[in-house]
């Protein structure tokens, strides 16, 4: 957790105690939540924590006034299809769900339980709602990004490596936003300078072996499209661009955190704070229809300048002084 995200926290803590007390007495709530990523990844913990501090400064305590089930899917569409029909079964006053994987077996498994979504690339185009501002049926959230930011990733490829003229880019061809990010990516590239080759992320082998065979040949790059698979793989993806020596682009920071050179994306830990907000807001009788769909309000550029001298690149004056972090 970051400096002002404890701070806000020390703040917001204070008013737990009143906003308990506004709550009137009831029967105990029920909040599904299903994570397309893994249990053990300590960012996604991070971000879990922030959604439930968010419900306590709102009143909900957990084993209180509301219950938390919570299924990881670690990446695997038939454990996060099994999770999505088990809680549904449960019949939750409301579901947050983190990440693109996990909507349309949410959807399959229900279509009347109030869900919220967070980290959930283009909802509109992936049919998750009919609009940003009338979702419509029983889904609303915060959205990851449109696909268009996609090309962003290619732009600072090129900016922190000017000489790559090649770009691997890992996506998830199994969802939709895997489909959609690398299609931006492939029609902005060639403007750039950049021919792009896909490698697909359903399991470690196959990234080493795609990153391997792509790093034969000289000036490539590297992008990492958003995915729980992405996410799961995180740390060896890091390592095989790294042995290679590959400049990276990613779609979070704590990819950056872990190694890599650059990253540009949403502060997720805000998502599910404010998050909390719509499923207080459902949980008091609110429709998942009336609520808009949010757009981030703000995007995060983090950069490693320790893996940026190990790679030998000097990384551009004017882009460090756009960075939100630099890492030393």
């Amino acid at each position: 957790m970051r400096r002002r995200e404890v701070i806000a926290w020390i703040g917001g803590a204070a008013t737990w105690p009143l906003a308990a007390r506004a709550q009137q007495p009831g029967r105990t709530k029920r909040i599904a939540v299903l994570v397309a990523t893994a249990a053990n990844d300590p960012d996604v913990q991070a971000n879990l924590a922030a959604f439930t501090q968010g419900l306590q400064q709102l009143g909900w305590i957990t084993g209180s006034n509301v219950q938390i089930d919570t299924r990881w899917g670690a990446g695997d569409s038939d454990t996060i299809r099994k999770h999505a029909e088990e809680l549904a079964a449960l019949a939750p006053d409301a579901v947050l769900i983190s990440g693109n994987a996990g909507m349309a077996p949410m959807l399959q498994a229900s279509r009347s339980v109030p869900i919220v979504f967070v980290n959930v690339a283009d909802p509109v185009g992936a049919g998750f709602v009919e609009s940003l501002a009338r979702p419509g049926g029983n889904v609303t959230g915060f959205m990851q990004f449109e696909y268009s930011l996609s090309a962003k990733w290619v732009e600072l490829l090129k900016q922190v490596a000017p000489n790559v003229t090649r770009a691997a880019v890992i996506r998830d061809p199994a969802i939709s936003a895997g489909v959609g990010q690398f299609a931006v990516i492939q029609s902005v590239a060639p403007s750039l300078g950049v021919e792009v080759s896909p490698i697909n992320v359903r399991d470690v082998s196959e990234i080493e072996r795609g990153l391997e065979a792509f790093a034969r040949a000289s000036n490539g790059g590297l992008i990492v499209t958003a995915s729980a698979l992405a996410s799961v793989h995180r740390d060896r993806i890091i390592a095989v661009a790294a042995e290679h020596k590959l400049p990276g682009v990613y779609f979070r920071r704590n990819y950056v955190d872990s190694g890599g050179l650059i990253s540009y994306g949403i502060d997720l830990a805000g998502q599910n704070r404010r998050a909390a907000g719509y499923i207080d807001r459902i949980l008091k009788g609110e429709k998942p229809a009336d609520l808009p769909v949010q757009a981030p309000t703000m995007y995060e550029l983090v950069i490693n300048l320790k893996t940026a001298k190990a790679l030998g690149l000097e990384i551009p004056p004017a882009l460090l002084a756009r960075a939100d972090e630099v890492i030393e």
